[in-house]
């Protein structure tokens, strides 16, 4: 299961040692239901050497703006404290899977 990124835990999550993956989403989004299922999957097959999460936009608006979040479902992907990659809109999991890999 994905954890819950908010406003107050994504800075020491995205600042510690493993790749970290975020997934911006909303309860109201229709492709973000079609997403949540894969990040929950990648969270379990990635365990241990990836922190995958996920973040609501209407719950935690700090953390999108500081991203510059306008479209939902978004994907970002953190190496070493840095953003290094993202996915805009819905995907198939074989793009999210390479795109975790490149940061192992």
């Amino acid at each position: 299961m994905a954890l819950e990124i908010t406003d107050s835990n994504y800075e020491a999550l995205v600042a510690g040692d493993k790749p970290v993956v975020i997934d911006f989403w909303a309860p109201w989004c229709g492709p973000c239901k079609m997403v949540s299922p894969i990040i929950d999957e990648l969270a379990a097959e990635y365990e241990g050497r990836v922190t995958i999460g996920k973040c609501d936009v209407d719950n935690n608006s700090d953390v999108a703006a500081e991203f510059g979040i306008r479209n939902i479902p978004t994907v970002l992907f953190f190496k070493g404290g840095k953003l290094v990659d993202k996915q805009v809109g819905s995907a198939p999991k074989s793009t999210y899977v390479e795109k975790i890999n490149a940061l192992l």
